[in-house]
């Protein structure tokens, strides 16, 4: 019985795992056929699907938080202005963003940033937790941004390191 669960298991997340691929090959074509200013709310989640996440803005805007992680290497944040219409759409894992990650900062301003990390890893004997999210380097390097948050869920530092997973030269995500 233990091996029927531990197969099921297996298969469930390989389901979840071909699922989230099949989705983030999707996302180019999602892109183009949306325009910020025209787009609609609708359209974004027809495109898109339900948002992990639902942030929301000044003025009755609202962010659409959508994770590819693990399997993939972007999150999107998609605004939808209070007129219903989208406002933008950014993918987050870049440098740029990565940057604005600072000491001191929570994770709730972290994952407003970034999205949902591909990976939370507590670290005990450090009395830390890592949260990791793999990203896409030009050309087709995989690599992870890793942020190291203290006991208090506070930003302790951050840095970008190899791919946790190992080398991957897909470039999809």
């Amino acid at each position: 019985m233990k091996n029927l669960t531990r197969r099921t298991h297996r298969w469930g997340l390989a389901a979840l795992l071909g699922a989230t691929l099949a989705l983030s090959a999707c996302d180019p074509q999602a892109i183009k056929e949306l325009e910020e200013g025209v787009s609609t709310e609708a359209d974004v989640v027809q495109r898109f699907g339900q948002p992990e996440r639902v942030w929301p803005e000044a003025g009755g805007a609202k962010t659409y938080e959508y994770n590819r992680q693990p399997a993939g290497l972007r999150n999107y944040m998609i605004t939808i202005g209070a007129d219903g219409k989208m406002s933008a759409l950014r993918q987050v894992l870049t440098p740029e963003n990565f940057a604005r990650v600072q000491p001191g900062q929570g994770v709730e301003d972290v994952r407003r940033m970034l999205g949902k990390p591909a990976q939370q890893l507590p670290l005990p004997l450090k009395n830390q937790t890592v949260w990791t999210w793999k990203f896409l380097e030009p050309p087709s390097e995989t690599k992870a941004f890793n942020v190291y948050f203290g006991p208090d869920m506070r930003v302790q530092r951050s840095e970008i390191g190899p791919d946790p997973d190992g080398p991957d030269m897909r470039g999809g995500g």
